[in-house]
């Protein structure tokens, strides 16, 4: 099935027009993901009873000339820590597996069910979103689609590599400090993490509370644009939602972009990366005609700092587990824990002061420029079991580092989107567009633009 459309957009309008069923494409989805996923290991969970009765309401609902919804009969995966009805919610655990079913569907599921699209299952990812490579002890490693022997990234990997293998159009991913965009780049799709807050976390097993948001995996801009439209919005179960606006102006997508004023991240941005990956960046800034750049000042402390918040936050969520049952974890993940359950609180409460300090000077930043570029991984996807790895003549741990660059960012809460860089015989990379909060519009524009010079 995953032959028959280019992307969600035109799979939609296909079924909205009845020249094909919601339920041929449903079933198969189906049979695509029974067929590949023993080697793909993207799926933990397939819901085909629900999907086959949703699809089969689309479909009538086609047939009597009702509205299907913006997203019509399009199925879809989500990472295993969002809440879907029926299901336990394991996020890549194994003590998980004792909890009760979910009792109902996150938000961001049911606002996507809502717009017609179909949920077909969950799919892998690391232990509790603690991690950068998806090799997962309880459920498995999922290989990057574009080579079996190498990492599809993480914490969102499943997610990432389901797109990218075609066995869906899209997913969702969590990304605390870098899990959608790491595995986008690696895997070459887009990796879309909005606005902190501006997606709804309720129902999704979080990590890192004052860290986590919800993002997407598409192939196409114009697939982004329709599910940021449909999630974004104020959700007052979620205590960190925000109250902004619903973005709706669309039409701009495809327009002039002189207005926009960009820059390319120097310094650390510019430090510890391959020369395919600098590469990258400057090719998209080539493109876009950029040619100023700019430091964001003490990115290295604000990456050191996002990590004390992320192992002292997560490490106390799971605390009692890890005192009572610590056998159960992921090694991996278990010992990154124990350590942030040993970091003082006075460093903890140090990094929050200098959030706010690096919350400053970006925001004066973002007075004389609207976008920056920036690499999104310092490689491309190293192999499985590959523990490290050497980068200018460094050598360096994997797991940590493959988020350098990404972690910064999220540290504030910044919209990033990671576009993809495919260039025949190479392994795919990603180049981070990153604006002001709640600009995801101006991103938008800039990926729309670059899709269209077919950048590579």
């Amino acid at each position: 099935m995953s032959q028959q459309y280019q992307d969600a957009t035109e799979l939609a309008a296909q079924i909205r027009s009845g020249k094909i069923s919601a339920q041929s494409v449903i079933e198969a989805t189906l049979k695509d993901i029974h067929n590949r996923n023993p080697e793909l290991n993207c799926f933990t969970a397939i819901t085909a009873e629900r999907a086959l009765a949703q699809a089969k309401q689309i479909d009538n609902k086609v047939a009597v000339g009702n509205d299907p919804g913006l997203l019509a009969g399009v199925p879809f995966g989500v990472k295993n820590l969002f809440d879907i009805a029926g299901i336990t919610t394991i996020a890549g655990s194994a003590i998980n597996r004792e909890y009760p079913p979910a009792q109902q569907d996150a938000t961001a599921i049911t606002k996507l069910c809502q717009a017609g699209a179909i949920l077909v299952g969950a799919l892998n990812m690391d232990e509790y979103a603690y991690g950068f490579v998806t090799e997962n002890s309880h459920y498995g490693a999922t290989p990057n689609p574009y080579d079996s022997t190498r990492i599809s990234g993480g914490s969102s990997g499943g997610s990432a590599a389901a797109v990218s293998a075609k066995l869906v159009p899209f997913t969702l991913g969590s990304d605390t400090n870098g899990s959608v965009r790491v595995p986008s780049a690696l895997c070459g799709v887009y990796g879309l993490k909005p606005t902190y807050g501006r997606l709804s976390r309720k129902g999704a097993f979080l990590l890192s509370s004052s860290l986590d948001h919800v993002g997407a995996f598409t192939n196409s801009v114009r697939d982004l644009v329709k599910l940021f439209a449909v999630l974004q919005g104020y959700d007052p179960q979620d205590p960190v939602s925000t109250k902004k606006p619903p973005e709706s102006n669309f039409s701009v997508l495809g327009n002039d972009i002189t207005d926009l004023r960009i820059a390319v991240a120097d310094g650390y941005f510019a430090e510890g990366s391959t020369p395919e990956v600098k590469e990258a960046v400057a090719n998209v800034a080539k493109t876009l005609n950029v040619t100023k750049s700019i430091a964001i000042p003490q990115s290295h402390r604000a990456r050191a700092a996002a990590y004390i918040i992320t192992a002292v936050e997560g490490a106390n969520l799971h605390l009692e587990k890890l005192q009572s049952r610590p056998q159960d974890f992921d090694p991996a993940t278990r010992d990154r824990f124990l350590a942030g359950a040993l970091i003082p609180a006075s460093w903890y409460a140090q990094a929050q002061k200098f959030r706010s300090w690096y919350r400053r000077q970006v925001q004066e930043i973002f007075q004389q420029v609207d976008i920056i570029l920036a690499p999104t991984t310092p490689c491309v996807a190293p192999k499985l079991g590959q523990e490290t790895m050497t980068i200018a003549g460094v050598e360096m741990l994997v797991r940590p580092n493959l988020g350098r660059f990404t972690q910064p960012l999220s540290f504030i809460g910044l919209p990033v989107l990671s576009i993809p860089i495919k260039e025949s015989n190479r392994l795919p990379l990603g180049v981070q567009i990153i604006a002001a909060p709640y600009q995801e519009l101006s991103i938008l524009r800039i990926a729309d633009f670059l899709a269209a010079q077919d950048i590579k």
